[in-house]
């Protein structure tokens, strides 16, 4: 569905294993946007210009206008997603928590004005991509590889809600009441107990219950994620990735991260910092949120607002900000209205992507996976922050982590 766009990863090929995993043959890109960041803070003198950041800007809104007019939700927008060629094109990467909306419209969309095809906020995700026709089916063996058999779209969702159903350790069937929507990350202490393994719950979104309509709170990065989804919400839609795409914004204008929340509570406490408390003047309906009612702070009278968190920047850069970090959904700038906003017009002009500085390779390549296990701090985004130590051993394989 995405392959035409030139800001999305181009995926070469796929094909199952015998263990009916599917394995997917991407493109190699070599660096991103956080290590652009990273280095333009750490080692540019000057920064990111202005021009280079309108760049970059209009290449991610690319992207995920290409996304939401597909009716795709990527759900875990953050600048390690966003990967970047060497000669400067930015691409989306990282699907593996996206889902589809509902079948993209098969109309002339040439003759229709782009702002009609954008999708309502009354869509309503679905769990399964309806848009698959066939599929390759893995065959037993001496069957030739231009023998392949081509299954249904019917077969292939039968297929795939019974592997599902399949527990991965011991192949047994799954409680098949257990979906999508009922559990919230194990980090906010909302709605899920956690068992034996604390992270059992937090992947309980591979497990789907058809027609709920309803999806999981626990997708996304921390510090990117909509204040729907920190609440518990479980029927959301594309205006979840324009809230990560403000805190983006926000972070190739100021270099930081906005919202640096160290655990859930704390990241909504940030928000609340900044925007005000979330109230029904802010949000009509946002008291129905499924924690709404379970966490409190105290009431803020004068937040600071998102120009202060953006010193130096003009009003134009945080007035596009402001369109996409606001409480209410339905507020928040679709990626075709911004494409279409004057900022991007007006002197100076985006950089061509021939001249974009790129890193030379990703900087968290450069360390070895277990320093960075090792290395977690304050400003990290990650779950396992909620455990206070971790005891790492080398294995045959790498290395093993242990809770205690």
């Amino acid at each position: 569905m995405l392959q035409n766009s030139p800001n999305i990863i181009t995926l070469h090929e796929y094909f199952w294993q015998e263990n009916e995993d599917a394995v997917l043959v991407l493109e190699f890109l070599r660096t991103d946007l956080a290590s652009v960041i990273k280095e333009a803070k750490k080692n540019w003198e000057t920064g990111l210009s202005v021009g280079e950041i309108k760049r970059w800007m209009l290449q991610i809104l690319l992207g995920i206008d290409a996304c939401h007019r597909s009716s795709i939700v990527h759900r875990d927008l953050k600048p390690a997603n966003l990967l970047i060629s060497e000669d400067g094109v930015l691409k989306l990467a990282d699907f593996g928590q996206s889902r589809i909306l509902l079948e993209p419209c098969n109309d002339n969309t040439n003759d229709i004005p782009p702002e009609q095809n954008m999708p309502t906020d009354e869509w309503v995700l679905q769990q399964q991509p309806e848009t698959i026709l066939a599929t390759e089916k893995s065959q037993p063996e001496g069957v030739g590889s231009d023998e392949r058999e081509t299954i249904s779209k019917e077969d292939y969702l039968r297929e795939l809600d019974h592997i599902k159903a399949k527990d991965p350790e011991d192949g047994t069937d799954k409680d098949p009441n257990i979906y999508d929507g009922n559990t919230s990350c194990f980090a906010t202490g909302t709605t899920s107990d956690p068992e034996d393994d604390p992270f059992k719950n937090s992947y309980t979104y591979e497990v789907e219950e058809h027609g709920s309509g309803d999806l999981t709170s626990c997708v996304g990065t921390r510090w990117f994620k909509a204040p729907e989804l920190l609440y518990g919400a479980v029927k959301y839609g594309q205006e979840i990735d324009l809230w990560s795409l403000g805190c983006i914004f926000a972070e190739l204008f100021s270099l930081e991260p906005l919202f640096p929340g160290t655990s859930d509570i704390d990241q909504l406490s940030r928000i609340i910092n900044v925007l005000g408390n979330l109230s029904e003047e802010t949000w009509p309906g946002c008291v129905k949120l499924p924690d709404y009612g379970k966490i409190f702070f105290n009431d803020n009278k004068t937040p600071m607002g998102l120009q202060v968190c953006l010193p130096n920047r003009s009003a134009d850069e945080v007035r596009l900000v402001e369109k996409l970090v606001s409480y209410n959904p339905a507020s928040r700038a679709t990626a075709m209205e911004l494409l279409q906003d004057s900022y991007f017009s007006e002197e100076p002009l985006p950089a061509p992507v021939n001249e974009l500085r790129v890193p030379l390779s990703n900087s968290a390549q450069d360390e070895s996976s277990q320093r960075e296990w090792y290395n977690m701090d304050v400003d990290s985004d990650s779950d396992f922050d909620e455990f206070s130590r971790v005891d790492v051993s080398n294995t045959d394989t790498g290395f093993s982590i242990r809770f205690p």
